[in-house]
């Protein structure tokens, strides 16, 4: 008994939990609309959404697993960002920065020896990203201007720069309105695409899905480290509690800023390369003035994990999971901006994980006091 009262009123069943039961009003409120959108369908629909990937096969597990990569990168951005206090809304502009420059390098920079070139435009686009967020950190750590106002001008700053700086470079395909094709530069695929593939006739048909999900999960455990066993980490996490006390106890408040800005950049400007420097998937950065989507979904997937490393890996997962579902959905002739609600409706109550959370801590805790009041009375 004694066990299960501590299993309930630890910090991780809470938060599980709480993940859990938001996962589940947005599913409910999903149902609705299928509900409404087309009756006899609707409990078809629930089904195939709750498949998500699997009504694909192998090959859709495999789909998950590449749409569900950026969204691990940018909500580690952001869940980095949430750990040490800041709130960093500017992983779409870091995003699509290192993006660009990922494939500059990749198109230019053709003399770097194959197997090792996709690696070098990585470690750029990285690195751009992490120049990115250090503007907003160097802002706020200097002149305290709030990080969200700053990266909000640099997400359209970089957005537009980009859109300029590819129409004015070798990486524009003027036919299609995007950046060429990186096929030099591709992430390997490390075997994955002997694992996820469905069979066509006598040929198999393999996922996008390539090296860069076991990338993110390494750079995952790497920051869950960094968070938790190093000083390093509990330094910026200190700063984030409390700056006035960790400048009282002698950490360097403004660097902790920056270096924080500067790691979430470098997590977003990384998930730009590994999304646009995998030509298989058929994805290319498109001239439009249009914010990039994966950056801000890092947002939804860094509060349904709590800001965890471990749990964002899961969250990113979940979401590209239902996702590839709602894309399953449009057989039974659910027009897509249907799809388009129940996801926004599901990453929208996982918004509310914390105040579940929250709620259970407290009911927890009051139970607990109940309990010992009860006892005590027992034994007068």
């Amino acid at each position: 008994m004694r066990r299960i009262q501590r299993l309930l009123g630890s910090a991780g069943f809470g938060s599980a939990l709480s993940s859990v039961v938001a996962i589940l009003v947005g599913l409910a409120v999903g149902f609705i609309i299928l509900l409404i959108s087309n009756p006899r369908q609707a409990v078809a629909g629930l089904g195939t959404i709750a498949a998500g990937g699997f009504s694909g096969g192998m090959k859709g597990v495999g789909q998950v697993l590449y749409f569900a990569t950026p969204l691990i990168m940018t909500g580690l951005s952001v869940g980095f960002a949430f750990k040490t206090g800041l709130f960093n809304i500017g992983a779409s502009g870091q995003l699509i920065v290192g993006a660009f420059t990922g494939i500059y390098v990749a198109t230019n920079m053709q003399w770097i020896p194959g197997p090792l070139l996709w690696l070098v435009a990585l470690l750029a686009a990285a690195a751009a990203g992490a120049v990115w967020g250090a503007i907003p950190g160097l802002f706020k750590a200097l002149l305290n201007v709030h990080e969200v106002i700053a990266c909000i001008m640099c997400n359209y700053i970089g957005m537009y720069g980009v859109n300029f700086l590819i129409k004015n470079s070798n990486t524009y395909d003027s036919l299609k309105n995007q950046t060429v094709d990186v096929a030099q530069a591709a992430i390997p695929k490390w075997g994955l695409d002997k694992i996820f593939f469905t069979m066509k006739g006598k040929y198999a048909d393999a996922a996008s899905v390539n090296g860069g999900i076991l990338i993110a999960l390494a750079l995952a455990a790497l920051m869950y480290i960094v968070l938790n066993k190093t000083t390093f980490g509990y330094e910026l996490k200190a700063c984030g509690f409390n700056r006035s006390a960790s400048r009282y106890a002698g950490i360097n408040e403004k660097r902790s800023i920056l270096f924080s800005m500067v790691i979430a950049g470098t997590l977003a400007g990384a998930a730009g390369g590994l999304m646009y420097l995998a030509p298989a998937g058929g994805q290319h950065i498109t001239v439009v003035e249009v914010l990039s989507a994966q950056g801000f979904n890092g947002i939804p997937v860094a509060l349904l994990g709590l800001s965890n490393p471990i749990g964002i890996i899961f969250s990113g997962l979940f979401v590209a999971y239902i996702s590839q579902g709602g894309y399953y959905l449009q057989r039974m002739d659910y027009m897509p901006e249907i799809i388009d609600i129940i996801i926004a409706v599901i990453i929208y109550f996982s918004a509310f994980a914390l105040l579940v959370k929250n709620l259970i801590a407290s009911g927890t805790k009051k139970l607990a006091i109940s309990r010992e009041q009860a006892a005590e009375e027992a034994d007068k």
